[in-house]
């Protein structure tokens, strides 16, 4: 985070809101519309024009593509349904076009002044200040933080290998998520000085990721906590018994909901649920949460039937997209993965929003990608010391 001097940033603050530069703060400022000129009636008709022009291509085009997301929602339901009555699946069963793409004019800009609209208020999204904060609050608890970071790595590694994950699909998925130099606090991309998300360490758990992991997995993470309290001696029991009371908290308040996303997201956007989140930093529980978020993945291919261990790609493929959907691109035979468009994989919104999905526009395409991310990223200092932490 930059830090400036506290008159110069508010300085930038205010000019901010105001909409005027620095320099000229201090200044007269003239009223906002004393310099708009009222346009022609002839612009004002080219405009019209050329905007109705802008609308019915938009019309024809949205038909167009509200047809094509609806063949790509029907197909996976006949897909999910062929996999439950344990029916093979063809290229019949996916859409093998890609998405319509506008081509038609822009909107044109109105030559008249238009109101402006109430700004829209944007949803905080909390640091690790935050969480440690909310955690002090709502439980008088706080984790217990790495010496270095390379202490949580040997902690990850540890857990990980016990648990089935392999080094490589543990140091591919950091590699990827991470940038190849991650921390264990290290969170989502920053826009200026506020968070774009709340995905926090080596595989980048939201809040609602860490809601979901004490609802399904509290009773595991209990038993494995209170088995290192009773080795504990010293001082440091005292401090290991209060974190496995606050778990046992945590637990109960995430198993109080029904098992879904969106009962564990609305949960997650509390500040109980930043003190939650806390958790993914504790030396002993982080790793445990970090570890189960991958796990889940390679476990529920395996219930499916799928024996082969997953690659690197193909497990951040489910750990991106879910594990139902990422399943679907992973048990595709190679000979359709060249033909076969991501967009089956998506929601239209989701797919639009995503570069990578879009410009590497096949299953084969974006594992390659993906595989190809993971090897530059790992050569890095953050992934060769996980990958010597196992």
């Amino acid at each position: 985070m930059l830090h400036q001097p506290i008159r110069k940033l508010a300085l930038i603050a205010a000019c901010a809101v105001a909409g005027v530069s620095p320099l000229l703060a201090g200044e007269p400022v003239a009223p906002r519309d004393a310099f708009a000129q009222t346009a022609s009636p002839a612009a004002i008709a080219e405009y019209q024009r050329r905007l109705a022009e802008y609308q019915q291509a938009r019309a024809e085009f949205d038909q167009q593509a509200g047809a094509y997301w609806k063949a790509i929602a029907d197909k996976r339901r006949i897909r999910n349904a062929k996999r439950r009555d344990r029916q093979p699946i063809g290229l019949d069963d996916y859409v093998l076009e890609q998405p319509p793409v506008y081509t038609g004019p822009k909107r044109p800009v109105n030559p008249e002044p238009e109101p402006e609209g109430e700004p829209r208020e944007r949803k905080y999204i909390p640091v690790v200040a935050d969480l440690l904060k909310a955690a002090q609050e709502h439980f008088q608890w706080s984790p217990q933080r790495p010496a270095n970071d390379i202490d949580f790595k040997r902690a990850y590694a540890r857990f990980a290998a016990s648990s089935g994950l392999t080094r490589e699909q543990a140091v591919r998925v950091y590699s990827f998520e991470t940038g190849g130099n991650g921390r264990h606090d290290s969170q989502s991309g920053f826009k200026g000085n506020r968070a774009i998300s709340t995905a926090i360490g080596y595989n980048q758990l939201l809040t609602t990721n860490t809601v979901e992991l004490l609802a399904e997995q509290g009773p595991l993470f209990i038993r494995l906590l209170g088995e290192r309290v009773a080795q504990t001696s010293g001082p440091a029991r005292g401090a290991m018994e209060h974190k496995l009371t606050v778990l046992k908290k945590m637990v109960a308040i995430a198993r109080s909901v029904p098992d879904d996303w969106s009962a564990h997201e609305k949960i997650g956007n509390t500040e109980q649920g930043w003190a939650m989140h806390a958790m993914v930093l504790d030396i002993d529980v982080g790793p445990m949460l970090q570890t189960h978020k991958l796990l889940t993945s390679v476990l529920f291919a395996r219930a499916k039937g799928y024996t082969r261990p997953l690659s690197a790609a193909e497990l951040e493929m489910m750990n991106l997209t879910g594990d139902g959907t990422g399943f679907d691109m992973v048990t595709m035979p190679q000979e359709m993965r060249d033909q076969v468009p991501t967009a089956n994989f998506f929601q239209r919104g989701g797919y639009e929003r995503n570069p990578v999905a879009v410009r590497h526009n096949t299953v084969a395409k974006l594992l390659a990608v993906t595989d190809a991310r993971m090897d530059s990223l790992s050569s890095l200092p953050g992934a060769k010391e996980l990958a010597a932490a196992f």
